[in-house]
Parts: C-alpha cells; structure tokens; sequence
C-alpha cells in the first residue's frame, strides 16, 4: 500500500488482521526511514503502530475524539489521517507538526506537547457530548508513566465520580511487567473481558488460591496482594475502586485481542480502562533494546546501523556541563540533593544518579510534586537542585511562588531548554520563564553568556544562602571557550561589561551575546562606538551600572531569547520609569506576543527578526533619534 496516498481511516474498516499486520509493517518502515532524516519521537511511535491502527478501525474519527496524552506518538495517527506524503516535512520549519494540531486535521481533536491532559481534556468532551444529546465516543490514549501526573489523577477521580461514557486507552511500554507471569495477565484479562464482569474478582481469588507457588503470599482478596503480581492486579483494584470497569492487560500488538477487548468497551456504560501492554521501539531492533530513553526522541540517525548522526560543536553540552558542575560541588558538600521530574537523560543527571543514589530523585512525571518536595528538603537545612525544562517549569508555577518563594527557601532551580528549542515547536520553547519567575519576590534569575560563566553561576547558585535562585540555560552545546579549573561565585546582581562604547549601549545575556558582539563590530564600520553588557543578572538587576548609563543619556537597546511581555527589557524600562529617566530611549528585542512554531533556531530567529541586521538597525535609529533630540535640546 503507498501510504502517501491515504486521505482517511475508513479504508481500516474491511481489512483482515493479516492485511492489518502488513499494513503495520509498512509503517513501521515508513517512520524509521523517515525520522532517520528529520528526528523525531521514533520510540513510542513504534510501540503504538497496531494500538492506532485497531483504534482507527473500531472507531470512527473525527466523529469519535481520540487524544493523544502528550502527542508525541501520534505519528502513526497522521499517516492514518491522511498525512504520510508530509512526513519529509516533520519537525521542519513550516512543515508538519511533531505533535497534534488542530489546524492540520479535523482528526486532531486536541493539541498536546505536555503529558497527563488527555484525561481532563477527554471530561470536558464527554461533558459537552452529553449536554448536546450526543453518542460519539470518547477515547484518551494515555501512558503508564503519564499517570504519574497529578493532573491525570484528578482528572480519574472526577470521571470515576460522574460515571461519563469513556473508554481510557492506559499505553503501558514499561517492561517491568515480567513474562514470567505472562500467563497471568492473559487469564486476567480473559476475568476482566468475560461477560460476567462482576463474577471476576472472585474467580481471580479462586484461581490464586490454586497456585501452589503463591499460596502463602497471596492474601484472601486481590486488593492485599503482595507479591509480584502487586502491580498487575492492584492496577486494575485500583482502577475500579476510582468508578471504573478494569480489562485487560491486553497484548497492544495483537490485533485480535485489540479488537475483541475494544468492541466489548464500546458496549460497558460509564467509563473503561482498556489496559494495552506495548514495546516501545518495536521493530526497529536498536529502539527495541533501549533501556534508558535514548531513542524516545532522536535527531537524525543511520537507518542501517541505528548511529546518531553527529552535528559539529565546539563545545560542552549544556545540560552535561551544569550537571558535571552540580556532581563535583556535591563530592565535598552532602547537603546537595538533585531532583529530576522524569528527565534524568534529557537533563544529563546520570553521572550524579551514579555517583549519588542516595540523594538523587526522578519523581516521574510530577513536576509541581518535584518542586514543593525540594521545598521541604529546604527547610531542613539541605541544599535542593531541581533540574527542570522551562516549558515544565510552566505547570509548576504556583509551587515555585507559593511554596519556594514566599517562603523564601533555598532552593536551586536549573531551568534547562530556556530560549527556543527548534524542532518541538510551540509547546517546548523556552521562552516563559523570565515573565513569570522576574516578579516574585525573593526570586534571583540569571543566565551565563558561556559555559565557563556556567559553571561559575552554578558555585554562585550553591553558595546563595538569601533565598531560591534559578540558573537559566540553553538546549544544545556552548561556545567551546576555555574552563577555569575551580568553580568561583559571582556577585549577586553584578553584569559585566564586555566592550565599551560611547554612543549606544546593548544589554543582553546568555545566547544573544554573540549576535550583539556581532552587530557592534559592524557598527563600528559605520562609525557607531557601541557598548556590549553582559546583563547575566536578569534579577536583581546591576542599578549601579543602570544609574551611570541612564546618567550619560546612553541610549538602549536590550535583546533577549524571550518573551518580552513582562521580561528583561521590560524590567529596564521598569528601572527608567520608577527612578525618572524619562529623557533617554530605550529599544527592546525579544520574541514577540506569538507562539513560535517549529524549525531550526536560526529560522525562526530569522522570522521574528530576532538577528544581528535587525539589531544594527535600531541601534542606528536609536543614535539618529538620539542625535535628533539633542539638536532640538540645543
């Protein structure tokens, strides 16, 4: 089958399970071929090829909502839906989306980059549906590890609770459930799927009883198990204690067991949890051994052996570099303790998990959990380091103000992924986080221009004892400078000039540093002496050196890889106002009041005219302004 040629699902409908494995063939070499060139969340995508393709076929979308937890591995899902002859474009500047979009198919019923919404999102489906007399399905597909999230458990109390028609898709790749009781599941899953639903328990207990290895371990009901089964059966007690009818766990790779196991949920009333057990990886023999999530999202790789083709850097990883920087500080000082909220390999903490089991956590997907738990280790006198990306530091802002910083606790928050982040789009731009960490009180907020800065901000960070601060830094590698053998503090609030200037003055910090170095030596053709601050301290910030630029009537143009609604610029426009400045101009760059999609950073830097051109050009301005001004002062 080409499968550029679908335009709809419908054709699943009168196809044998052999023709469907066939079809899942094709697709899973249709993904690897294709992400081996544009990246791409390739593990999970492999795990869910017959999960979609049998949803596709019991269901009838856009009619029926299906939503993906997440998003990130509805790839399947597009090519199903009509998209396949876009998958060169994947993660491309203006191309197709990593992620479920609403503007690229009606079949896209809810937009995702987050995990653990689906469940919340599906409620208010399911609301809307029955206030509109409506019949369609509703179907969540959510992971075993997005449960993790607070949000998705709320979420199962309230549906449990109104007893809605759902049918929950829970997508579990872990593989700790072990074949050796595989057997097991099956005879579960045939109690939970049998039409004498309410007879399961009981016949579970029976059967328990009967097996002479378990006999002793096995309490008189399934909800005291102990033993390795714990996990299979009290997830499905657990599920039905919540309001909901429990079946599976099911092969999610077995067509036949997929379509028996759907079609009896469309016809239980009130919410089901269909439990499918998947590979995540499956079919592509190097995802398949992956134990540590290296190919959950990939960047380019050779097909034939699996390699990940290697970009050219100069320097350190950012991610590798504060993390080192945070395992050496903790060899000499024990009160130090890392927590990672599920992003131990994407935030590089495997060395400190290594070498420090004992004071490093990875809660899961749980970040508001991960930040009010740093805040208690706080007020026992330790030293909490919460490694978090900037778009998940997002879902935890409340306990970032309501329990590190009103409190006034000494927690270290490192904001990795902050600015733009490329290929993941709209829903992973770092590009927040300024506007709502700058105004809580207490908060200190500061970003290194390279990576020997870094590795001294993260010494400043540890020795701070007023307060939270947080170290921003950016995805990919640094600048490949010189590293100073020993870790120095920094002055709290101090910014660093880096050449001086006469007629206009540039305060940026962090990845916008090269560019305004860049476009004050082209100034400097024209004949415009321009200084260049590395404002590293986005708060507090240096009022002494404000005071004496203001002082000079200096004008200003301050640039920043975020927001400026609410950020730096914002903060120096801000410092004017409150100390009377009215007489100097102040020009700010940053990114615009847009979400920013897709593409490289340089692209979409292009885009929002976040460049060195654009930054020679308001300087010019400025200075002609300026000049201007001062003649008609005369």
């Amino acid at each position: 089958m080409d499968l550029t040629k679908i335009t709809g699902p419908s054709f699943l409908k009168n196809m044998t399970n052999k023709e469907l494995e066939t079809l899942s063939r094709q697709i899973r070499s249709f993904l690897i071929e294709k992400c081996s060139v544009t990246g791409g969340h390739i593990g999970p995508n492999l795990g869910v090829v017959e999960l979609t393709i049998a949803l596709h076929k019991a269901f009838n979308s856009p009619k029926d909502k299906l939503l993906w937890d997440v998003g990130h591995q509805a790839y399947v899902h597009k090519i199903l839906t009509g998209r396949a002859d876009q998958f060169d474009t994947l993660r491309q500047y203006k191309g197709l989306s990593g992620f479920p979009k609403r503007l690229e198919s009606e079949h896209d019923e809810w937009e995702t980059g987050h995990s653990s919404t689906s469940l919340s999102a599906a409620m208010g489906m399911a609301i809307a549906r029955d206030i509109k007399k409506e019949t369609n399905y509703v179907i969540p597909v959510i992971g075993d590890g997005a449960l993790t999230g607070g949000m998705a458990l709320e979420a199962l109390n309230h549906i449990g609770h109104e007893k809605k028609n759902m049918i929950v898709i829970l997508n579990d790749n872990e593989m700790s459930i072990a074949p050796n009781v595989g057997a097991l599941h099956s005879i579960l899953g045939r109690l939970r799927t049998a039409k004498e639903y309410s007879k399961a328990k009981e016949e579970l207990e029976v059967l328990m009883k009967k097996i002479p290895v378990l006999g002793g371990k096995v309490a008189s009901t399934a909800e005291r198990v102990k033993d390795s089964l714990k996990y299979l059966v009290v997830s499905g007690v657990f599920f039905e204690e919540m309001g909901f009818k429990y079946l599976g766990p099911i092969d999610g790779h077995d067509f036949e067991a997929l379509d028996k196991t759907l079609e009896y949920a469309k016809k239980v009333k009130g919410p089901v949890i269909v439990h499918v057990i998947t590979k995540k990886g499956k079919g592509y023999k190097p995802a398949e051994e992956d134990t540590v999530g290296t190919w959950h999202g990939t960047g380019p790789y050779k097909m034939e052996t699996g390699d990940f083709v290697k970009s050219k850097v100069t320097g350190p990883g950012w991610s590798n570099l504060i993390s080192d920087s945070v395992r050496k500080l903790m060899v000499n000082e024990e009160r130090i303790v890392a927590i990672t909220p599920a992003m131990p390999v994407g935030s590089k903490m495997e060395g400190i998990q290594r070498e420090f089991p004992n004071r490093f956590f990875d809660v899961g997907i749980a970040e508001q959990h991960a930040t009010t738990m740093a805040a208690g280790i706080a007020t026992q006198g330790m030293k909490p380091y919460l490694a978090i990306y900037s778009t998940f530091l997002q879902r935890a802002y409340d306990q970032v103000l309501h329990d590190i910083a009103r409190p006034n606790l000494n927690v270290v928050i490192g904001i990795d992924r902050s600015g733009l982040v490329g290929a993941d789009g709209e829903t992973h731009q770092g590009v927040f986080d300024i506007s709502f960490l700058r105004h809580l009180p207490n908060m200190v907020l500061m970003m290194p221009k390279d990576e020997n800065e870094g590795q001294h901000m993260v010494k400043t960070a540890f020795e701070y004892n007023d307060g939270p601060i947080a170290l921003r830094y950016p995805r990919g590698n640094g600048l490949g400078v010189p590293m100073d053998e020993e870790m120095k503090t920094i002055p709290i609030g101090s910014w660093e000039v880096l050449k001086d200037g006469r007629d206009a003055c540039i305060l940026t910090f962090g990845t916008t540093i090269p560019m305004a170095m860049e476009a004050a030596a082209q100034l400097a053709v024209l004949g415009i002496d321009v200084k260049i601050v590395n404002a590293r301290f986005i708060k507090p910030l240096d009022e002494d050196m404000l005071h004496e630029l203001f002082a000079k009537k200096m004008p200003i143009l301050t640039i920043e890889e975020a927001m400026l609604q609410g950020g730096f610029g914002s903060a120096v426009l801000e410092f004017a106002s409150e100390n009377n400045y009215y007489d100097v101009k102040v020009d700010r760059m940053g990114i615009p009041d847009q979400f920013i999609e897709q593409g490289s950073v340089d692209q979409l830097l292009e885009e929002i005219h976040l460049t060195k051109e654009e930054a020679i050009a308001r300087i010019e301005q400025l200075v002609k302004s300026d000049k201007v001004i001062g003649t008609k002062l005369v």
